[in-house]
């Protein structure tokens, strides 16, 4: 079993920058990947971002804006949010999906005004 602890997000104005931490509890043997889902009230849970070793994929609606990157630790990722806008207002969900397992974080909430 994997627990995935997030940190980080808040409230912020139009423009400015957030980030939000996750880090797994342990690691698999194999492959995996790691990332970001957020869902906005009243809408569908949609990919953000998300960090294989083979792989780096981002929603076309952050591109340029957001960057995942990785610690020293494999089981950790960082979602650096640049020039946020009042339609990135969301839950953000860490999420680790394994060959036989996705597991997720507990949610972080990312509020900006305009």
């Amino acid at each position: 079993q994997v627990h995935l602890a997030q940190s980080g997000g808040g409230l912020v104005q139009a423009g400015g920058s957030l980030r939000v931490d996750c880090r797994a509890s342990t690691v698999p043997n194999g492959e995996f990947e790691m990332g970001y889902y957020r869902q906005a009230p009243g809408k569908q849970r949609e990919l953000v971002a998300a960090l294989s070793p083979k792989n780096t994929d981002y929603a076309d609606s952050v591109k340029g804006r957001f960057i995942i990157s990785r610690g020293d630790f494999q089981g950790s990722r960082y979602l650096h949010m640049n020039n946020l806008q009042p339609n990135d207002t969301a839950v953000y969900y860490c999420y680790m999906k394994t060959l036989s397992s996705t597991y997720w974080g507990q949610g972080t909430q990312v509020t900006v005004s305009s």
